[in-house]
């Protein structure tokens, strides 16, 4: 293995509400990379006609949601009053601060037609003094994006800056997020300044240096080691890191939390309706699962984002 490679994390495959997807993070190996404390690759997925994606309205604390698709769109709505769709190449930053209620589901358009789904979601971890902050959203279309073609790489800079471009997503702290579409032979630097980077390959097959990365696994690279990264055919890489946010972190179901006990009243609030409601979406299907998962004995953390356990943030 590469002196650039410390360690490799492969994917955990998951169905959730019917939907399969491949989930990195938390893991045994590592539970954050930078700021990113979940990870989750949704799709590929074809939708017969009538058929759609429903996720109903449902909380979190102390994150901010990051949504990416590589296909396909869903209409999000939130507590705040937001209803944005989204859509191939954009972004939804979604802070959560104290307190958010949001669902995703597919567009009607969608639904009457063959369609698909593929994308990306991350949640990031707040900065403790950022965690009980206001809840907003933000969208932030592609072509606000910067992108670039050159030497075999498409790239766009989705949340952060690298190779001279800025992203004007705001994030609470450092935060990297790329993604690339390679060429068969096409090279490029892996971009510097973030305490920790890793990268994922979504299709195809990337080397650093005689190192294989294979589609499905995070590939987290050596502090302070500059590499180079390279397609040995048509490849799709995302790139993603950041510095440490420091201190204990602790996540359970949807919450994250900096404090087990900001956690326990987040899941009473939830349980006992103190949450705000989504305007134009009042499924409460989400708070049928949040009851099933408090009368439930708590699953292997390794298995599910429902799980409750403490962890040091590395660096911290």
């Amino acid at each position: 293995m590469s002196e650039a490679i410390e360690t490799v994390i492969p994917a955990r495959r998951r169905v959730v509400a019917g939907h399969e997807i491949r989930r990195l993070l938390p893991s045994r190996q590592r539970r954050m990379v930078g700021p990113f404390i979940f990870f989750d690759h949704i799709g590929p997925e074809k939708l017969e006609p009538g058929h759609g994606i429903d996720i109903p309205p449902h909380p979190h604390i102390h994150l901010a949601t990051v949504t990416y698709l590589f296909e396909g769109a869903l209409i999000h709505r939130d507590s705040v009053g937001s209803v944005e769709t989204i859509r191939p190449g954009d972004i939804n930053w979604m802070h959560a601060g104290r307190g958010i209620v949001h669902s995703e589901r597919s567009d009607p358009e969608s639904r009457e037609r063959e369609s698909a789904l593929h994308g990306i979601q991350l949640w990031v971890a707040l900065p403790q003094d950022q965690e009980e902050t206001e809840p907003a959203f933000e969208h932030y279309p592609e072509a606000t994006l910067p992108s670039w073609s050159d030497s075999g790489v498409d790239g766009r800079l989705l949340v952060g800056n690298a190779y001279g471009y800025v992203s004007p997503v705001r994030t609470r702290s450092r935060t990297l997020y790329l993604d690339l579409v390679m060429a068969p032979g096409a090279t490029l630097p892996l971009p510097e300044g973030c305490q920790e980077l890793c990268a994922y390959v979504a299709s195809g097959t990337a080397l650093v240096g005689e190192t294989k990365l294979n589609p499905g696994e995070i590939t987290l690279f050596t502090p302070n080691t500059p590499s180079t990264l390279s397609a040995s055919g048509p490849a799709r890489v995302l790139i993603l890191g950041g510095d440490p946010i420091g201190g204990e972190r602790h996540i359970w179901w949807n919450f994250v939390s900096s404090s087990k006990d900001r956690i326990e009243r987040a899941k009473r609030d939830w349980n006992e309706g103190r949450f705000p409601a989504v305007p134009g979406d009042d499924d409460e299907s989400a708070l049928a699962c949040l009851s099933h998962e408090l009368s439930a004995t708590a699953p292997d953390p390794s298995a599910s984002a429902a799980f409750y356990g403490a962890f040091l943030a590395p660096g911290a």
